[in-house]
C-alpha cells in the first residue's frame, strides 16, 4: 500500500577518528565490482577519511531509532571512515518522485518500493550494483525477491523486505472456514450495521487481484511482453468485472475510500478486508485477541473458483548515480540490507527479512504476521510488473476502473465498451 509521507530531516553527525588506513579517493565506478566492498585498499596514513553520507528513510526507522542505531554499529565496524551522516524521512512510496526533482541533491543511499526501479534506470539515478553488493542480493535471496530488484537483467538494489498484502479478519464475526472464499464471508448473517467485507481499489494496486487471481494478465506472464498486450477484455475479464460491481452494489461490502475500517473494526462492523503488515499495530489495537490474519481468499465470478492474488514487490535500499562517496554508500546500503539489520529490523519494527537464512529465526518463524505474509507471497501472489511502460499505463487506467464502478460510469451495461477502452490504454505501440 501507498502511504502517506513525512519528510523531514534530522542530522546525525557521527565523528569516530582510528588509526586505521584510508583511501585517496572514494569516487569511482559506482555501484561496481570495485565498490562492493573491499575496503583493504585504504591507504595507510594514520587519519580516518572523513566523508559525508546523506540517507533517505521512512519514517518508523527513524521514530524508533533503528537507523541511529544501524549507523553507530556501521560507523564501528568501519575506523577507517569518519563518516558523517544525515537523515532525512522520506517515504518508501514517494522516494522516487522526491529523488527525480533533483538527483544530486538527494539521499546517498534511499529506501524505496521495487516498482519505482524502472523509472529511476531510466533517469539514471541509481546506482547498478555488482561484485559482492549483487552477490548478496542473489545469493541470500529467493529468486521471486531477486527479481523485483532487477532491471533488464542487472541488480540495482538490495531488498530487505516484502511488500504486499494478506486479509484480516474479526475472529468475532467469521470462523476459519468462513474467510475462505469471498462468497462463504458474504453468506455469513451478521446485524444490519455490519460489514461482511471491505473492497479496495488502492489505486490499481488491490485491484489487480482480482483480474490476475483469475488468470488474466498485463503484457503476458512475466509482464514484459508488451505485444501480449492487456486481455482484461475477454470473457473472464467481463465477468470479474460484473463480479465487482456486483460488489460495489452490494449492502453489505463496504468501500474503502468511504469509510474508516479502524473505527469499524473497533466496533466489530468489519468482517474482512485486505492491508499490509505496516498497519497490524493499528488493527491489533482495535480488535486484540478477535484479530485474524490469512492468506486472500477464492471467489467466483463466473462458476469456477479462483484464489485471489495480491501483487508482490519489495521494499529495498538503493544508492545515488550522483553521491561522491560511492564506496561508502554502497558498503552502507549492504550494511543496511545483510541478515543481521534485517533481524535486526524485524525486531523493531516488524518488517519481515527477505534474507532466506534471516527468515529461520525463531522469532520470525513463530510470529503469525510473517507465516501469513511468506504463505502470501509463496502462494497467492504474483510479482508486480516494473516497467515503465506498464507503470506509464497501468496506475491511471486500472484505478479508474474502481472510480468509474463506484461513480456509475461503469456497468453491467457499458462493461464490454468499458474493457475495451480500458485494453486499447494498456496497449504499448509497435
Amino acid at each position: 500500500m501507498r502511504k502517506k509521507f513525512l519528510v523531514s530531516m534530522l542530522t546525525a553527525a557521527m565523528a569516530v577518528t582510528s588509526l586505521a588506513g584510508c583511501s585517496n579517493s572514494n569516487n569511482g565506478p559506482t555501484g561496481s565490482s570495485e565498490n562492493g566492498g573491499n575496503t583493504s585498499s585504504q591507504a595507510n596514513s594514520g587519519e580516518a577519511t572523513e566523508v559525508d553520507l546523506k540517507v533517505w528513510t521512512a519514517e518508523n526507522q527513524v521514530t524508533d531509532e533503528t537507523m541511529d542505531s544501524m549507523m553507530k554499529s556501521f560507523q564501528e565496524k568501519h575506523p577507517e571512515w569518519k563518516i558523517n551522516f544525515s537523515v532525512e524521512v522520506v517515504g518508501e512510496d514517494v522516494a522516487k518522485d522526491e529523488i527525480l526533482k533533483d538527483v544530486e541533491m538527494a539521499g546517498d543511499v534511499f529506501f524505496f518500493a521495487s516498482d519505482q526501479l524502472p523509472d529511476l534506470v531510466s533517469a539514471g539515478a541509481i546506482s547498478k550494483l555488482g561484485g559482492s553488493a549483487e552477490e548478496l542480493v542473489t545469493s541470500t535471496m529467493s529468486e521471486q525477491v531477486v527479481n523485483t530488484a532487477k532491471y533488464e537483467d542487472s541488480i540495482y538494489a538490495i531488498p530487505f523486505t516484502h511488500n504486499t498484502y494478506f486479509m484480516y479478519y474479526d475472529k468475532s464475526i467469521f470462523t476459519e472456514d468462513d474467510i475462505t472464499s469471498v462468497e462463504k464471508m458474504l453468506g455469513v448473517q451478521t446485524a444490519d450495521d455490519v460489514y461482511n467485507f471491505c473492497l479496495d481499489s488502492a489505486g490499481g494496486w488491490k485491484l489487480g487481484a482480482w483480474y490476475y487471481g483469475a488468470g488474466l494478465s498485463v503484457y503476458g506472464e512475466d509482464g514484459t511482453d508488451f505485444s501480449a498486450g492487456c486481455d482484461w477484455n475477454n470473457a473472464t475479464g467481463i465477468a470479474v468485472t460484473n463480479y465487482l460491481i456486483d460488489l460495489m452494489n452490494n449492502p453489505k461490502v463496504a468501500y474503502a475510500d468511504d469509510v474508516s475500517i479502524s473505527e469499524l473494526a473497533a466496533e466489530h462492523r468489519i468482517g474482512a478486508w485486505f492491508d499490509g503488515s505496516w498497519n497490524y499495530n493499528v488493527y491489533e489495537e482495535a480488535l486484540g485477541e478477535d484479530l485474524g490474519v490469512a492468506i486472500l481468499p477464492t471467489f467466483s465470478p463466473d462458476g469456477n473458483e479462483y484464489q485471489l492474488k495480491s501483487f508482490y514487490s519489495s521494499k529495498m535500499i538503493g544508492v545515488n548515480s550522483k553521491t561522491k562517496n560511492p564506496q561508502v554508500a554502497v558498503e552502507f546500503a549492504k550494511y543496511l540490507g545483510g541478515e543481521e539489520m534485517q533481524i535486526q529490523r524485524f525486531k523493531e519494527t516488524a518488517q519481515v527479512p527477505t534474507n532466506l537464512k534471516a527468515s529461520e529465526i525463531e522469532e520470525v518463524k513463530n510470529d503469525e504476521v510473517a507465516n501469513i505474509l511468506v504463505k502470501q507471497s509463496n502462494t497467492a501472489s504474483v510479482v508486480q510488473p516494473t516497467s515503465v511502460e506498464f507503470s506509464k499505463r497501468y496506475w491511471t487506467n486500472a484505478g479508474a476502473i474502481a472510480t468509474e464502478i463506484r461513480g456509475g460510469a461503469l456497468t453491467k451495461d457499458n462493461v464490454q465498451e468499458k474493457m475495451d477502452t480500458f485494453v486499447k490504454a494498456m496497449t504499448v505501440a509497435e
